[in-house]
């Protein structure tokens, strides 16, 4: 079916564009060029409204708060050719899923489009998919393109019967993922078993997964069906495969090819129609180097989905971080820019289990409704200091950091330090200006004390 998509702008030749741009790629576009006009029309029937931030009458902002209360799942892209970042901001706030700086190409349109469309779909995915006992289970969070990208994975292979070797650094969320897999898919309303490998010695192991029948050894003193039976039409997640041994390696391996079970001490081979899904913390190709793991089962997992650290999608953090302040009941507290810088800027070893640790720690010492740096825990505070320190040269920095900042200097250079200009003509807001001021330890050569604070007015 068709993605229907509406578009308003008060400039005729601007819907016409964006028509033709959009039918190309076959979509079913309406046009209005006036937002009071469109409002009057069934717009549940779309699946994407692109709307102009600047119109007579209404204007795309104002468009946006009409559309929270009767349309709030409406996924809108906001274009401008006047915006600044706190209008963009703004529209954020209220609901824009993005927005498109004009002028824009063909190709900028559509991608924009297609993005947004899919993301929207995988999220009416995971709506319809969840269960209502998954409804309060906790969910990856995160809106970076590795994220993102990550989620159209886990989207694609969801529903499918393939098992899953999840792959990634501690603290980054196999668990979640394994339980974003199963509701989202037809199991749903299945049983989802963990299995915690590294927690349960081999013998025992081996007898959780396949069961024992009564008398098979000593202490069994009764029949005990395993986690494979008892998961039927579900999904077994195994976690730390890494840990198990490489004997019982070779006793899954044969259920993972024909889905055979049979009991310790028992003779009746049974079958078990189970999804099998898979973490594990370590390099699994250098654990099949080494001989600790083998490579025929690991040509079991059909799709292997590796999470990115939280390193490599720091942009998540204050999403991820207000998430967790109303998890733990702190919805007001906020987090001050400053301190935000220390958090983005932190490598996070232990990933988002170290976050929200810190996070925890953080509200429970601190008795302020803002947190700030002084309030964080104290490799923090040597992180601030060292950062204070290495400011009295310049710190190192990427290529592409480097870059910005001498785009940054040039720019603040041309318009004599004029820091409402130059954020003007970087595209930034003020804030972020003063902040990357900071961060690159830039100072105006016309003022010997903003070099060196310490020297005296006539720069001696």
């Amino acid at each position: 079916m068709k993605s229907r998509i509406l578009v308003i702008d008060d400039d005729a030749v601007a819907c016409e564009f964006l028509q033709e741009a959009l039918a190309r790629d076959g979509y079913e576009v309406k046009t209005f060029t006036s937002a009071l006009e469109a409002l009057h029309q069934d717009l549940s029937r779309y699946d994407l409204l692109m709307s102009d931030i600047r119109m007579p009458g209404m204007d795309g902002l104002q468009l946006l708060s009409e559309l929270q209360k009767k349309w709030p799942n409406l996924p809108v892209i906001l274009m401008t050719a006047y915006g600044s970042l706190e209008t963009t901001m703004e529209a954020i706030s209220l609901g824009a899923w993005d927005y498109i700086s004009k002028p824009f190409s063909p190709d900028d349109c559509r991608a924009i489009v297609k993005k947004v469309l899919e993301v929207r779909e995988l999220r009416e995915r995971r709506l319809n998919w969840e269960s209502p006992q998954a409804a309060d289970n906790p969910k990856l969070i995160g809106s970076s393109a590795a994220m993102v990208e990550f989620y159209k994975q886990i989207a694609r292979v969801a529903d499918s019967p393939a098992s899953v070797l999840i792959e990634g650094e501690s603290g980054t969320g196999k668990e979640l993922t394994a339980r974003s897999l199963h509701n989202m898919s037809s199991r749903r309303n299945k049983q989802f078993v963990v299995v915690h490998c590294g927690a349960i010695p081999d013998n025992l192991l081996e007898s959780e997964l396949f069961g024992y029948e009564k008398g098979s050894f000593t202490g069994a003193d009764h029949q005990h069906i395993g986690l494979l039976e008892s998961a039927q039409g579900g999904t077994v997640f195994l976690d730390e495969i890494t840990e198990m041994s490489t004997n019982l390696q070779g006793k899954f391996l044969r259920f993972m090819q024909d889905g055979e079970v049979r009991r310790i001490g028992g003779h009746e081979v049974r079958h078990a129609a189970v999804r099998v899904v898979a973490a594990a913390n370590k390099n699994i190709d250098e654990e099949v180097s080494a001989g600790h793991f083998r490579l025929d089962l690991l040509y079991r997992f059909i799709v292997r989905l590796h999470i990115p650290p939280l390193r490599e999608h720091t942009e998540d953090i204050p999403l991820l971080i207000e998430s967790m302040l109303k998890k733990f009941g702190y919805p007001g507290v906020r987090i001050s820019v400053e301190a935000m810088e220390l958090l983005m800027a932190y490598s996070w070893p232990g990933n988002v289990r170290e976050l929200e640790n810190v996070l925890q720690q953080t509200l429970l010492l601190s008795p302020f409704v803002v947190i700030l740096p002084e309030n964080l825990p104290q490799r923090f505070q040597l992180q601030k200091e060292k950062k204070v320190r290495e400011n009295v040269n310049l710190p190192y920095m990427t290529p592409l950091e480097e870059a910005e900042r001498d785009k940054i200097l040039q720019t603040l250079k041309e318009v004599s330090w004029n820091q409402s200009r130059a954020a003007q003509l970087l595209g930034i807001d003020r804030k972020t200006l003063r902040i990357k001021i900071r961060r690159y330890a830039l100072a105006d050569d016309s003022l010997p004390s903003a070099r060196k604070p310490s020297s005296s007015g006539n720069g001696s």
